[in-house]
Parts: C-alpha cells; sequence; structure tokens
C-alpha cells in the first residue's frame, strides 16, 4: 500500500509545478461595494500549455459565495450568466473584465476593504488548485 501511494505523491509533486508554471493569473482585483452588494472579481488568466485548460470555479474567503458570471448584451438589456466553467485555448489569455467575464461575489466579508488583499483559489477542470491573491479597489477600480 506504502509504494503505490509513494507513487501518487511523487507523481503529483512533479506534475502540479509544470501546471502552475504554465497557467499565470495577473491583474486580480475585486471592486468593493456595499456588503449588500454582490462585488465583481477581475483578473487575466494566461494558458502558457499547449492544452486547452477549463476554469471550472473559484472560491474566496472574503465570499461566502464566488461564481464565474458573464455579463451579455441581449438586445440592448445587460444579462449576467452563470458560467458552469470556461475553456482556455492553449496559448490564450482570457481576460476577466467589467463588461464580460467576471467572479461574482456574494455575501461579502469585512475583508473586501479598498487597499485590502484577499485570497482566491481558482479550480481547474481535473482538480488542480490555482491561489492567487486580489486587492481590493473602491467603486471607481481605483
Amino acid at each position: 500500500m506504502r509504494l503505490p501511494l509513494l507513487s501518487l505523491a511523487v507523481l503529483v509533486a512533479f506534475a502540479v509545478p509544470a501546471f502552475a508554471g504554465d497557467v499565470v493569473v495577473t491583474g486580480g482585483w475585486f471592486r468593493a461595494l456595499p456588503a449588500s452588494v454582490p462585488s465583481g472579481g477581475y483578473f487575466t488568466l494566461h494558458n502558457g500549455s499547449s492544452k486547452t485548460i477549463t476554469l471550472t470555479g473559484a472560491s474566496s474567503p472574503a465570499c461566502g459565495m464566488l461564481m464565474l458570471h458573464k455579463t451579455e448584451d441581449k438586445g440592448g438589456t445587460m444579462d449576467m450568466i452563470d458560467m458552469p466553467s470556461i475553456p482556455v485555448p492553449a496559448g490564450t489569455d482570457l481576460k476577466f473584465a467589467p463588461g464580460g467575464y467576471h467572479l461574482m461575489c456574494t455575501d461579502v466579508t469585512t475583508a473586501m476593504k479598498p487597499g485590502a488583499t484577499v485570497p482566491v483559489t481558482l479550480e481547474l477542470q481535473g482538480g488542480a488548485k490555482l491561489p492567487v491573491t486580489f486587492v481590493v479597489k473602491n467603486a471607481r477600480g481605483q
């Protein structure tokens, strides 16, 4: 029993750093709003690997729930759509920005104050987790 567990541990130890180096998150930030209003989270995810990766979720202790969303124009009406997953093709960037893809943070905690930083964990298909830090900005994004 020890040999299979050791083999699995060695496999994970070598697989995680290679994967993590291929997927990079930059510019992560949340827009601080009153506690009763959900806050948007924005960042750029770079997939430097040779395969499509799929973002499947996110979590943060600063949010009761953190969801993948997309804002779409439906004939002049802006709709927010819950996204169960978002594929990111090899060698591309996926931008989470106001008016497009974003993280929706509900049940915001007191940690969500301008100038603070909060941890976020992005979840990828296959179970990989990517821990990142987001800065909290004011309602104007400053």
